[in-house]
């Protein structure tokens, strides 16, 4: 019955989809926590990861795996412009400061 599922349609656009609305539910709390805890710098670690997804998209054999890779690549990228605006929602006061950060910096 599944067989028959996947000859008579395409669901390879709508698991693309799914994998996107996921991909970008993951990177929003990423951005959040990554800038509480690791403040700006987090932006290399979403640099390295959207280099690593790029190559990794690139050296894909098929459509459905390099376009994930694609999607996780751009939404990493995104996310280095996403850490800059958390710095802006947290010093407007929408999201928590961490202390514990602001003391580190202040000892060294």
């Amino acid at each position: 019955m599944l067989s028959e599922f996947f000859t008579l349609f395409n669901p390879e656009g709508l698991i693309i989809g799914i994998f996107t609305f996921l991909i970008i539910g993951l990177y929003h709390p990423l951005v959040i926590k990554g800038e509480y805890y690791f403040g700006r710098k987090i932006k290399w670690w979403f640099l390295i990861a959207g280099i690593i997804f790029l190559i990794a998209s690139l050296l894909s054999h098929t459509t459905l795996i390099s376009t994930v890779f694609g999607v996780a690549s751009f939404s990493s990228f995104w996310s280095i412009k996403e850490v800059d605006e958390q710095v802006e929602r947290v010093r407007k006061g929408w999201f928590p400061s961490n202390p514990d950060r602001k003391k580190v910096r202040e000892r060294s």
